[in-house]
C-alpha cells in the first residue's frame, strides 16, 4: 500500500512539474508564389520582415548566449561517472570549471544538478548514489566560487535509466545532468 501510494505521489509530482512547460509557437514562414514569370518588385511585407528579424534574433541569441552555442563547451551538460563511484573524473573537470566560470560571471543564473544511476542495485541505493553524484559536482563548483543559492541538487536514481544489457549502455546512465533554470 505504501509503495503504491509513493508511486502515485511520484507520478503526480512528475506530471505537475511537466505541465508548466509552455511551448512557444514560431511564426510561419511566408508563402511566395513563384509561378508568375513577370512579377513587379514590391516592398517587403511585414511577415517577411518578421521572419528575417526572427532569424536574425536567433543567430544573435546563439552568438550572445554561450549555453546555446553547440561549439561552446557550455553546451555539454553531462558529467559521467565510473560504476558505483561519485568522484568527478579528471576528464570532466574542464567542463565543470567552464560551468563554474559561467555561473560566477552570471550570479542570477541557477542550475539543477540531476544525479542519475544505472539500474543495477536497489532503488534506494541508486537514489542515494545519484544524490552523492550531484553533490560531488556541487562541491566542485562551490570550490570554484559558485554560490549555494545558484545550485539545486536532485537525484533521479535509476528513474531515467534505459533498459541496458551491456556496459556501454550502463555508462550512459551513470551521470549528472546540468540543467539551467529557464533554459
Amino acid at each position: 500500500m505504501k509503495k503504491s501510494l509513493l508511486m502515485s505521489l511520484l507520478l503526480v509530482t512528475t506530471l505537475a512539474a511537466c505541465s508548466n512547460n509552455a511551448v512557444k509557437d514560431k511564426p510561419a514562414a511566408p508563402v511566395v508564389d513563384n509561378s508568375k514569370s513577370t512579377q513587379v518588385a514590391q516592398p517587403a511585407s511585414p511577415a517577411k520582415e518578421d521572419a528575417a528579424s526572427t532569424a536574425s534574433a536567433t543567430q544573435t541569441e546563439l552568438a550572445v548566449n554561450p549555453l546555446k552555442d553547440p561549439n561552446n563547451i557550455l553546451s555539454k551538460r553531462s558529467i559521467y561517472f565510473d560504476f558505483d563511484k561519485d568522484e568527478v573524473k579528471a576528464e570532466f573537470r574542464p567542463l565543470v570549471e567552464a560551468h563554474a566560470k559561467y555561473l560566477t560571471a552570471n550570479p542570477n543564473a541557477k542550475v539543477i544538478l540531476q544525479g542519475n544511476a544505472d539500474n543495477r542495485g536497489s532503488r534506494e541505493y541508486n537514489l542515494s548514489l545519484g544524490q552523492r553524484r550531484s553533490v560531488a559536482v556541487k562541491k566542485a563548483v562551490n570550490v570554484l566560487g559558485v554560490q549555494d543559492k545558484q545550485i539545486e541538487t536532485v537525484s533521479y536514481g535509476e528513474e531515467k535509466a534505459k533498459s541496458c544489457k551491456d556496459e556501454t549502455c550502463y555508462q550512459q546512465d551513470r551521470r549528472v545532468d546540468i540543467v539551467y533554470e529557464n533554459d
